[in-house]
């Protein structure tokens, strides 16, 4: 199959990592932030940690989405859902992300009309088709789910359907990024910078990171041969002495990004002034609210939100882990109070989250050596 099985393949993987360790010989330890959910599952799930030598580290940084979304926003979600006559609609791993006190799944389980929908304009249709209910649709997700929310809500307005609304909770990457490289004591020698995101944003935006920062960022696909050559083209960078924005990704990913989706995007959106972000707090300028001409389909000015900030709960560490400065197998309640069935954090419950991942592929320790002559 072109495009995937090319990028499977273990002849190129062993090559790369022959690569990867005559380059990684010459250097000092190096850590390295996959920024992506996509690039950890990928890793962990193909084993691509054990494989790499000792002195490479990677961690994971803040690019899933659900994980990001603090307690208090899942708050005014459920408060929403709870409203008479309101059918909320959301993507099926926000159901079990925890509240102050509930969830999504619970919510529906008291009787809260909460629907799985795989597309935004799945909630527009069923709108469409039960004019006597609200249908709201829970946006989450960075660039790259949010055009396809402002193209649903430019049709809601342009259809004329009034009983549609988002309550959006779309974030942007860069933001983030620019929080972490301005943490005190960062460590960090390089990125894998996000794919999905790129397909939208393209590599344009992140050469802040060389020109400010002084570090090399390599936008990679999610299979292992991405993977592995992202790795390879970030410590040539690092050997040779130059910093730059690479993209190995080129087969999805330009320069300058989806012209169309971000044309709908500026169409359907304006920046927040702040907005809080799970494990790094208030940001500036980093997620994005309905257009004030889009008002009529806004849920936050259609319904009543709480708007409530909610502390994480002492025990998680999700913070700390979407930051990078700790594993998740060091957290005091991963794989005991902390697992996918019973998840206290975000990061153990979206299917790009961290922990989960760790959770998943039996990461309960540092990692284990796997020759790199295995097949």
């Amino acid at each position: 199959m072109k495009y995937i099985d090319e990028y499977r393949d273990p002849e190129t993987a062993r090559v790369l990592l022959g690569e990867i360790e005559a380059l990684a010989a010459d250097q000092p330890q190096r850590k390295l932030m996959e920024v992506c959910g996509g690039h950890t599952h990928a890793i962990y799930r193909h084993g691509i940690e054990s494989l790499l030598p000792d002195s490479i580290e990677l961690v994971h940084g803040p690019g899933c989405p659900v994980c990001v979304i603090p307690m208090g926003r899942v708050d005014d979600a459920i408060a929403v859902a709870r409203a008479d006559g309101v059918t909320l609609c959301c993507f099926g791993d926000m159901l079990r992300v925890p509240g102050g006190d509930s969830t999504l799944q619970e919510a529906k389980a008291g009787g809260a009309d909460v629907r799985i929908v795989y597309s935004p304009l799945d909630a527009l249709a069923l709108a469409e088709r039960e004019p006597d209910r609200e249908v709201v649709f829970l946006a989450v997700g960075f660039e790259t789910t949010a055009p396809s929310t402002a193209a649903t809500v430019l049709a809601a307005r342009d259809r004329g359907v009034r009983n549609f609304s988002v309550f959006c909770n779309h974030v942007t990457i860069v933001p983030p990024l620019k929080a972490i490289l301005d943490s005190p004591g960062l460590d960090l020698d390089g990125f894998l910078g996000p794919g999905h995101v790129s397909t939208v944003i393209g590599t344009d935006p992140f050469r802040f990171v060389p020109a400010q920062y002084g570090r090399p960022l390599v936008v990679a696909g999610f299979e292992p041969v991405d993977v592995l050559q992202g790795v390879s083209m970030l410590l040539r960078q690092l050997g040779g002495g130059r910093c730059e924005v690479e993209n190995q990704y080129r087969r999805a990913v330009g320069g300058g990004g989806n012209r169309r989706g971000l044309e709908l995007m500026r169409e359907a959106f304006v920046l927040r002034p702040h907005f809080e972000w799970r494990g790094l707090g208030f940001i500036a300028q980093s997620a994005l609210a309905l257009a004030p001409g889009l008002a009529d389909w806004d849920a936050e000015i259609r319904f009543d939100v709480p708007g409530l900030r909610v502390a994480d709960p002492k025990a998680c560490q999700c913070g700390e882990v979407l930051k990078g400065a700790l594993r998740p197998w060091e957290c005091k309640v991963f794989g005991t109070a902390c697992t996918p069935e019973s998840p206290i954090g975000t990061c153990m419950v979206s299917s790009e989250g961290a922990c989960a991942a760790y959770y998943n592929y039996g990461r309960y320790s540092p990692r284990a050596r796997i020759p790199v002559s295995a097949s």
